[in-house]
């Protein structure tokens, strides 16, 4: 029961701060953005056994460029084309091999494209048509704190069937599809709250983050067993490191940002 109540504390204490962030300013919600991007890259380095300022200083340089300045389009579609890139062959390494290779022999790479770019995208997705939307980026923060609530109470429940047994012995087929099925609905929901997008881009949205937010839990937690950690950090109680609360999110940014960039594009 205490494990519980102080899981439950830490959650919100955490989402209490991002959602005051979000709509207090949009510079108060960039500097916390930077902030856990800085807090995640020392619990990153700590699973990669790697100890380097340069990893701080590139987090500096991406976020100036991109969510201060924020680079023109082009630069922003090189950087979301590699980070697509590098994220398909995690989730290929995920499914074929025991180890991923990127861990042992390329960790700036992952530095860079796992992490740093992730938290690019999350500061870039309000800004989806220049301005600021911060009820888009809530929203999306909720589709994936719905699917992951989902997920877990449905495959508690009712889960049978492993979803990926030799990396997540717990999560089950039932409840990633209980998790899909209550985002979808979220994200009908937020249409009619928001009215940014049609129906059918919410839906897309919605299928994006109970997809890529698993694939980013399950990446996670390889890089966890092959470090042999339980946790990427103490941060926080109940849930470990900030990087295993925020992971879902972060490999999610990119394809609902790519996704946001599309609409734009061909709308």
């Amino acid at each position: 029961m205490k494990e519980v109540v102080t899981r439950g504390l830490s959650g919100a204490l955490y989402a209490f701060l991002l959602i005051l962030s979000i709509f207090l300013n949009e510079y108060v919600f960039l500097g916390l953005i930077f902030i856990f991007g800085l807090i995640c890259i020392h619990e990153l380095q700590r699973l990669l056994k790697l100890e380097s300022y340069l990893s701080y200083v590139l987090l500096v340089v991406f976020f100036l460029a991109f969510s201060v300045f924020k680079w023109n389009v082009y630069a922003q579609w090189l950087l979301w084309i590699v980070t697509f890139l590098v994220k398909i062959l995690l989730i290929k390494d995920l499914m074929t091999f025991n180890k991923i290779p990127l861990f042992e022999g390329k960790k700036y790479i992952l530095i860079i494209f796992y992490l740093i770019a992730s938290v690019i995208f999350i500061t870039l997705i309000p800004y989806y048509n220049q301005d600021y939307h911060p009820e888009v980026l809530l929203s999306i923060f909720a589709l994936m704190w719905t699917n992951d609530t989902f997920a877990y109470l449905i495959g508690k429940n009712f889960g049978k069937r492993k979803l990926f047994e030799r990396i997540s012995p717990k999560k089950t087929i039932e409840g990633f599809m209980g998790g899909l099925i209550f985002s979808l609905l979220l994200s009908l929901l937020a249409h009619y709250i928001t009215k940014d997008f049609t129906y059918l881009i919410w839906l897309g949205i919605g299928l994006l983050v109970s997809v890529f937010g698993t694939y980013g839990d399950l990446i996670q937690s390889k890089l966890k067993r092959q470090a042999q950690v339980k946790d990427s950090g103490t941060l926080m109680p109940g849930h470990g490191g900030l990087l295993d609360r925020l992971d879902s999110i972060l490999f999610t940014s990119t394809f609902v940002y790519g996704y946001l960039l599309i609409i734009q594009y061909v709308s």
